[in-house]
């Protein structure tokens, strides 16, 4: 499964909001865990989260919570559930103040994906100056468990920075892509 993620969709540039939405969200819920476990658990979010569909999970009553908290399918905490309405209250707040989401979060690489030339893992950071920024100012507009950590994941989740080490097939690819879509 990791490695599919990896294969497939890790550092790929991503540019539409509810993909946007469902992975700052699932970032946000991976704290404290690893990734593993919310990839085992992604399909059971797209369920009980309604597609990720910000517009309906800013609607949540306090029952629908309750049976979130009581779904085994998600990951069953309390302030997580409570930030992901937040989050999608935010989320909606943003798209109406940038036109979308992807104008708003892509301006914090100047809208280009960051291309690393990391030779060993070891050399990734957890967070970088954008990643901080970017938080600060998520946290600014209402969103919840956007560390400045769990923005850098993000960042390499949804191809706002390539972190493939440089031997990695990916790396190559994902470079190419960046180049030939006029990202980079």
């Amino acid at each position: 499964m990791l490695i599919d993620y990896h294969d497939r969709e890790w550092g790929v540039p991503v540019h539409d909001d509810r993909l946007l939405f469902e992975f700052l969200l699932l970032e946000g819920v991976q704290a404290g865990l690893n990734w593993l476990t919310i990839l085992k658990k992604r399909e059971g979010y797209r369920i009980a989260y309604d597609n990720f569909d910000p517009a309906k999970i800013v609607k949540y009553s306090e029952r629908k919570i309750i049976r979130l908290l009581s779904n085994s399918e998600i990951i069953r905490n309390k302030l997580k559930v409570a930030a992901s309405v937040a989050n999608a209250r935010a989320f909606l707040n943003v798209q109406d103040e940038f036109g979308s989401f992807n104008d708003y979060i892509w301006q914090f690489v100047e809208g280009i994906p960051v291309q690393n030339s990391w030779k060993n893992l070891s050399e990734i950071p957890a967070s970088t100056r954008e990643s901080e920024v970017m938080s600060k100012d998520l946290k600014k507009r209402g969103f919840k468990f956007v560390g400045k950590t769990i923005c850098y994941a993000f960042m390499q989740a949804v191809g706002m920075v390539n972190d493939h080490t440089v031997d990695c097939f990916r790396y190559r690819v994902i470079r190419y892509t960046a180049y030939n879509s006029g990202c980079a």
